[in-house]
């Protein structure tokens, strides 16, 4: 369905996307992850047109470049950071039905779904709307709308407990279409997709398919020897939540649905791994 390949992106000389290449089959669901400043947004934005850039998105065997309408109209897009839009929500929804198709009823399940009422803020500037409700109508917009693509960035930030569980609970319902979700909540996305992408500085470097929906909430014991001190990692694992045992020894759980990135992180300093295990369901994995 979408062919990135060599996507390059700079800002002040700096690569901020480096010949990115993936490919999106057409229902294919993807968390993407990465640090703060690894692509991620800059990907989403590209996609979506707001950015010219070096290499090629093809979009259902056609070129995706600035602002196509006819491309842009089977895409739904949720930002990390809403707009400060200063039209009325009710004209919001307006608006979103006469362009998107999204239909008023539609619109008004979900939202209650997500716990909030449009009658009641239908009034309001979208703007003066705390953060929690902007992101709950544009979520609802989005949901409620047909499309080829979902993106998400970061949906589930500003949104309570009950409404993020609501939100995955909509989510789980869409399979007529591809989604591209990042987010710092991998546990709560992972039992959703099927793939899960990693970036670092504008590069592809994990891509991992999800075999079986992870269980959430659970947890993999896993122990990591050092053949020498090294603090960058040391640091590393410490801000997974682990436990030094003496200076070369680091042990405790790391969520089953963040597994993928724990690895990848691991791979990076392989030649100073002495010994490593996991225990994943049941069975334990071993490396040094």
């Amino acid at each position: 369905m979408i062919e990135i390949s060599q996507l390059t992106k700079t800002f002040d000389g700096r690569a901020v996307l480096d010949a990115l290449t993936l490919r999106i089959a057409e229902r294919d669901r993807i968390a993407l992850v990465g640090s703060n400043g690894a692509g991620k947004t800059t990907l989403f934005r590209c996609l979506l047109g707001h950015y010219t850039y070096d290499g090629t998105i093809s979009i259902n065997g056609e070129s995706a470049r600035r602002r196509d309408p006819a491309l842009l109209s089977r895409v739904a897009f949720v930002p990390q950071l809403p707009p400060p839009l200063r039209m009325p929500v009710g004209e919001l929804l307006r608006f979103a039905h006469e362009t998107t198709g999204a239909r008023h009823d539609t619109m008004t399940e979900m939202a209650g779904r997500l716990g909030i009422d449009l009658a009641t803020v239908s009034r309001q500037p979208f703007y003066r709307l705390s953060g929690g409700q902007k992101q709950k109508i544009l979520v609802t917009v989005a949901l409620a709308r047909e499309a080829d693509l979902l993106i998400f960035d970061e949906p589930s930030a500003n949104l309570d407990p009950a409404a993020r569980g609501a939100f995955i609970e909509l989510l789980a319902t869409r399979d007529d279409c591809a989604m591209l979700i990042a987010s710092h909540r991998l546990e709560e996305v992972a039992p959703l997709v099927n793939r899960v992408v990693e970036l670092d500085r504008g590069r592809v470097v994990l891509d991992d398919a999800v075999a079986d929906r992870l269980a959430a909430g659970e947890q993999h014991s896993c122990m990591v020897v050092l053949r020498e001190m090294h603090e960058p990692m040391a640091r590393a694992f410490l801000s997974w939540g682990m436990t030094a045992k003496g200076d070369l020894t680091f042990t405790g759980h790391v969520p089953a649905a963040e597994s993928f990135r724990f690895l990848s992180m691991l791979s990076r300093y392989a030649g100073l791994v002495e010994k490593f295990s996991m225990d994943v369901e049941g069975k334990r994995r071993k490396g040094g």
